[in-house]
């Protein structure tokens, strides 16, 4: 071998290591992610117990105000992360949201945790935009679904970061414990973003290079056009309305149920998030990456099946009163709330130019933090509060109000099956888009 083709294949190696590296790296900041978003479902009771709040009350501290924030300073992150240095704006994200999270643990008042959750809010919204994009100058487009389904590998680990880990330390320590053990590691992680993670070139993997800079009216009434784009949006949120808006409830529903104390409940829904989200994400990243699979709209099909059958589960899940059978029910349905995850990412960004990328994640983004932290939360508390009626929410009350939210799982798999009728055409648009 000549010294230049010599040369050539260590650049090769080089990049392919570095490409991964910066992928296992976006992984961990999107587990911190998860984690420090939904920690505060496994210390819910112990909160709501000690500020002496309503389940309507608890949910809006603890969903709410993150959420509010979040999907408000999203879209302008978004729109500054298309124009400008997407690792800079991650790093100190990771940072504001970790810092903010150990202030979690600080707060000794309403208020106090009121003004944490905020700042969590407003760090998280730098988070899965940057990333993504970041991700999707590292791969082309069509690696995009297997790799956006590795990076979703951190949904599954954040989950079990924010129940199982969080719990036992909740049970030795306090729920305050939980928030510090949570959101110190963050802080170091936002460090490595700054000293080892490189910005790529914008678009350098696509036919079209992204050198240009979409305004805010641009990217919206370009994604208005892509129907496939908000069918996979509204797909995707409303997954989230219904998985993640169960999940958020779940170890409430089990320490009334069943008797759980926050450790129990935590390592019983810790080890479905971790080794069942995981397989489950493994498992779309390995079918992603079949050749077969390079059609958009198999994928969507995938979708479609695999959302809809495990709706049946999860409505048995908070019918049944066996723990034996609603645990075996957590196992068919919660590793279906990451299946959908990778995919979904990797569908929003090919069906956009490479200068919208972020943007397009943003609305993705809000739709599902809309729907999870804010109609999920919010809807079942009310509900929970009213079917408990003048003696107050309870187990019953609690299992009535999941039981309401379950079937939407129906109406998220009827989004993927309209997405797949314009998705190869408008995916084809957004690869030779070209300004007007």
């Amino acid at each position: 071998m000549s010294s230049r083709a010599l040369a050539g294949a260590q650049d090769e190696a080089a990049s392919l290591l570095q490409r991964w590296y910066v992928l296992i790296v976006m992984c961990l900041v999107y587990a911190l992610n998860i984690a420090a978003r939904y920690v505060v479902t496994t210390v819910f009771e112990p909160i709501r117990l000690e500020l002496k709040l309503t389940d309507l009350g608890a949910g809006f501290l603890t969903g709410v105000p993150l959420a509010l924030f979040y999907v408000s300073c999203g879209i302008p992150i978004a729109w500054l992360a298309d124009r400008s240095n997407r690792r800079n704006i991650l790093g100190a994200s990771l940072l504001l949201w970790s810092g903010f999270t150990v202030l979690c643990g600080l707060s000794r008042t309403y208020l106090q945790l009121l003004s944490s959750r905020i700042g969590v809010g407003i760090g998280e919204a730098g988070g899965t935009p940057t990333a993504t994009s970041i991700v999707s100058d590292c791969f082309p487009a069509e690696r995009r679904p297997m790799a956006l389904s590795i990076y979703a590998l951190g949904a599954p680990l954040g989950a079990w970061l924010g129940a199982d880990l969080a719990g036992a330390v909740a049970e030795a320590y306090g729920w305050r414990g939980a928030f510090y053990a949570l959101g110190l590691p963050g802080i170091l992680v936002g460090l490595l973003v700054y000293l080892t993670i490189r910005e790529p070139r914008r678009g350098r993997l696509d036919a079209v290079t992204g050198d240009d800079k979409a305004s805010f009216s641009e990217s919206l009434g370009f994604l208005w056009r892509q129907r496939a784009a908000f069918h996979v949006i509204m797909g995707s949120g409303v997954c989230s309305l219904w998985g993640w808006g169960l999940v958020w409830w779940t170890p409430t529903f089990l320490l009334r149920s069943y008797g759980l104390n926050v450790a129990q409940a935590g390592a019983l829904t810790g080890q479905i998030h971790l080794v069942g989200g995981m397989m489950a994400t493994a498992g779309a990243a390995w079918l992603m990456s079949r050749p077969f699979m390079a059609d958009p709209r198999r994928v969507l099909w995938v979708l479609f099946w695999v959302v809809g059958c495990a709706t049946i589960p999860s409505i048995v899940a908070y019918w049944t009163h066996s723990l034996w059978l609603a645990r075996l029910m957590f196992w068919a349905y919660i590793p279906a709330i990451y299946f959908f995850i990778g995919p979904c990412m990797a569908l929003v960004l090919n069906l956009a130019p490479s200068h919208m990328r972020s943007s397009f994640t943003a609305w993705s983004v809000l739709v599902g933090n809309l729907f999870n932290l804010i109609v999920a939360v919010q809807v079942v508390g009310f509900l929970s509060d009213w079917f408990g009626g003048t003696h107050g929410a309870d187990a019953h009350s609690l299992r009535w109000a999941l039981l309401v939210l379950a079937p939407t799982g129906f109406w998220a798999s009827w989004h993927f099956f309209m997405a797949a009728r314009t998705v190869v055409p408008e995916m084809a648009r957004a690869v030779s888009y070209a300004r007007p």
